[in-house]
């Protein structure tokens, strides 16, 4: 693992900005000070600088499957361990049909460790030193497989980088105190550390996740062919103090391959306002473009541009082990080609300033939540008919022989848990005639919304009566291995009274999100008027 290299600390502020698009101005690196009345600049939402081939491979399709099986191609893939960190998060329950979703995590790494990374990435001084996840993108692909979500994390997103260890040397990298930027997780063991860090930040498992560098994206970009994007001008991306990436393009469509591919990716001054907000736009408008070349272009059909895309592909990527082979990374694509560009929803982190840094909003948790529920960002899931409850295998004994532990799950982040909770509810039990009810007086958990757990098949039917005996939906009643018998954990949606009242959740994809569809292929950048000719 190439990351190995090199394991100083690095400070948060260590290679923020593009070396090779000069320093950023003074407001980018400065928070305001308190007495400051200005707006602030409106913030990166920072995104892959190279993600576009890494989903590209990903959504190859089958034109290419008797290229993408050689077998020596295997031995070019860079293979690392899933998740460093110690805390697991369950897999999503199945669908009806018996589906779950699928979870990929996107990384860009930074690295300068060869020459041609370096020629790319240009700040010669930062030559094989600790790389940063630089792109974070998170790619959920739904149970059914009709839809695919997008959610990408600005790179100097603060968080808690959990404890990881480095699979090559056994090193111990100790949770950060503290927030830390997240691009520095992959300095802590790899790509692992990163997984573990998204997982504990969101709650989403992960099952892969696809690494790749500045020349794995040119030498992939360049094999695929050109792909359409749009300027409202001429624009040139270079000012007078060598600020820009040096894209050059006359107003109008053109294709985009390669290095210039990477300069328009790479592109911040020339497009709109100058911020890392615009670069974002124009990184999604690339990618959206990119998925439709590759459904309708036959560009593809050519067995020496397969071959030489296979090739790229395989040496530009590091994995985790569930993908370490071709074969799997092509049924990977198969599942990810089902997906029609216009239920492909692409959005950012919702995020707000700390300092010159950012964290995610309530509007991220949000955001969270409906990946974690499987509900499409584009708003178009079918409304689904209402489930037939579950008959469990072993029915539920009487009610007065079930024993029922009930805890206090009512804490948020800005409430202290409600007094005197798990007592009012364990009274409701028991007037039910549940009197084998205890209630634990000592909790205080946070728990969103009101769940009913139990360890084992043979207490599901018990679990459910008290469910349906509360009113409390089929959906919450949860089998784990937390808990030794039936457990009511009172959530923050049931903070006061006797009677449950089942929430109206709002799953409406939040607005600072910015939402782009897959298939507006109308979009055209703004070009900044102090960068034409």
């Amino acid at each position: 693992m190439t990351q190995n290299a090199a394991r100083e600390t690095l400070r948060d502020d260590e290679r923020e900005d593009d070396p090779d698009e000069g320093p950023p101005p003074d407001d980018r690196n400065e928070g305001p000070s308190d007495g400051d009345s200005s707006p602030r600049p409106r913030r990166a939402r920072r995104l892959l600088k190279w993600s576009a081939a890494v989903l590209a491979l990903l959504i190859i399709g089958a034109a290419g499957a008797g290229y993408l099986y050689y077998r020596q191609l295997n031995d070019n893939i860079k293979k690392d361990p899933l998740n460093l960190g110690d805390t697991k998060v369950a897999e999503p329950t199945p669908n009806a049909a018996g589906q779950t979703p699928l979870n990929i995590l996107l990384i860009g790494s930074d690295a300068r460790d060869t020459e041609e990374n370096q020629q790319l990435g240009g700040a010669r001084e930062t030559f094989g030193s600790t790389p940063l996840a630089d792109v974070q993108m998170l790619v959920h692909l739904s149970a059914d497989r009709s839809n695919m979500s997008v959610i990408s994390m600005p790179r100097d997103t603060l968080v808690e980088i959990p404890k990881c260890t480095d699979p090559d040397d056994g090193t111990v990298y100790p949770a950060s105190y503290g927030r830390t930027m997240t691009n520095q997780s992959l300095g802590h063991g790899g790509p692992g550390c990163t997984v573990a860090t998204w997982q504990e930040l969101t709650g989403i498992h992960i099952d892969h996740f696809v690494m790749v560098d500045f020349a794995g994206v040119v030498s992939m970009a360049d094999a695929v062919g050109g792909v359409p994007v749009c300027v409202d001008a001429n624009i040139h991306s270079r000012d007078g103090q060598g600020h820009g990436s040096g894209l050059k393009l006359s107003k109008g469509t053109h294709p985009i391959k390669g290095e210039q591919a990477l300069q328009w990716l790479r592109t911040r001054y020339g497009f709109e306002d100058g911020s890392d907000l615009a670069r974002a736009e124009a990184q999604h408008m690339y990618m959206n473009s990119l998925v439709r070349e590759l459904r309708a272009n036959a560009t593809l059909s050519s067995p020496n541009k397969l071959r030489r895309l296979a090739e790229k592909a395989t040496e530009a990527l590091t994995v985790d082990p569930g993908l370490d082979t071709v074969k799997k990374l092509y049924d990977l694509s198969s599942e990810l080609r089902k997906v029609k560009p216009e239920r492909i929803t692409m959005t950012t982190m919702p995020n707000r300033y700390v300092g010159a840094r950012v964290e995610p909003t309530e509007d991220a948790e949000k955001l969270f939540r409906l990946v974690r529920d499987d509900i499409a960002l584009d708003g178009k899931d079918a409304k689904p008919a209402k489930a037939e409850e579950k008959v469990p295998s072993d029915p539920a004994a009487d009610d007065a022989e079930i024993a029922v532990q009930v805890l206090n799950g009512t804490r948020t982040d800005t409430l202290q848990a409600a007094s005197g909770r798990t007592g009012t509810v364990a009274g409701v039990l028991k007037e039910k005639g549940f009197t084998g009810t205890t209630a634990d007086t000592t909790s205080a958990l946070s728990e969103k919304r009101t769940v009913v757990r139990y360890p084992s098949a043979d207490l599901e039917g018990d679990a459910r009566r008290v469910a349906r005996a509360l009113g409390i939906p089929a959906d919450s009643v949860k089998r784990s291995t937390e808990v030794s018998g039936v457990t009511l954990v009172v959530g923050a949606d049931w903070r006061e009274g006797t009677e449950y009242k089942v929430p109206e959740e709002d799953n409406t994809t939040p607005e600072s999100a910015q939402a782009l569809n897959g298939a507006d292929d109308k979009a055209c950048m703004h070009v900044n008027p102090d960068y034409t000719w």
